[in-house]
């Protein structure tokens, strides 16, 4: 995180990335095609998966929980 607390566009972007279903899919089901497109797009491209990251520490494909 940059040391830096996540800001308020920060987090309605991440928002988004919560709520996507391709993301909820990968983060539920961690394999196939979707979740290896996840893996691959969200640091290069998707601005919401980015986000997501900087605002919970995890990946967007990643297991959410314990």
């Amino acid at each position: 995180m940059n040391g830096k607390e996540a800001g308020s566009l920060d987090r309605a972007l991440a928002k988004v990335c919560e709520l996507c279903p391709v993301c909820l899919h990968a983060r539920h089901h961690q394999a196939g095609v979707i979740y290896n497109f996840v893996m691959n797009v969200e640091q290069e491209i998707c601005p919401f998966c980015k986000a997501y990251e900087r605002v919970h520490g995890k990946k967007a494909h990643e297991k959410r929980g314990n």
